[in-house]
């Protein structure tokens, strides 16, 4: 099943600007497509999770 993911992320060296994004992951359950965002966030920009706040999870049809 698809997620569709919303949010957003603190950017640059002071962290200041928020950025916005939306991201679609295949996973089982909502949970997972949180995690599995906070992952890709992780290892694609070096964010901790508390720099990414996760604004609206929907299921893709």
């Amino acid at each position: 099943m698809e997620f569709q993911v919303k949010g957003k992320y603190k950017a640059g060296k002071i962290g200041k600007n928020w950025c916005t994004f939306s991201k679609v992951v295949d996973v089982q359950n909502e949970k997972n497509a949180k995690e599995m965002v906070y992952s890709l966030m992780g290892s694609e920009h070096g964010l901790t999770r508390n720099l990414v706040v996760i604004e609206e999870v929907k299921a893709v049809e």
